[in-house]
């Protein structure tokens, strides 16, 4: 069994898009740029929210130098 800590939340894309803070287009630049995981089911792309999560751990600080 997997472990809750490990299971991946799959929403769909359009559903993912008030997590990632962007609209469509950015959200699939992120995916083909490798910054946040998505996946077919089917016709339709899921983005795993822990990859989000991740991906906005990553973002500089305000006031922050990259």
């Amino acid at each position: 069994m997997i472990e809750n800590s490990k299971r991946r939340r799959l929403v769909p894309i359009r559903e993912a898009l008030p997590y990632i803070g962007a609209g469509l287009t950015i959200a699939y630049e992120l995916i083909n740029s490798g910054q946040i995981i998505g996946v077919k089911l089917g016709g339709k792309t899921l983005v795993d929210l822990s990859s989000v999560d991740e991906f906005h751990k990553s973002l500089p600080r305000i006031g922050e130098r990259a």
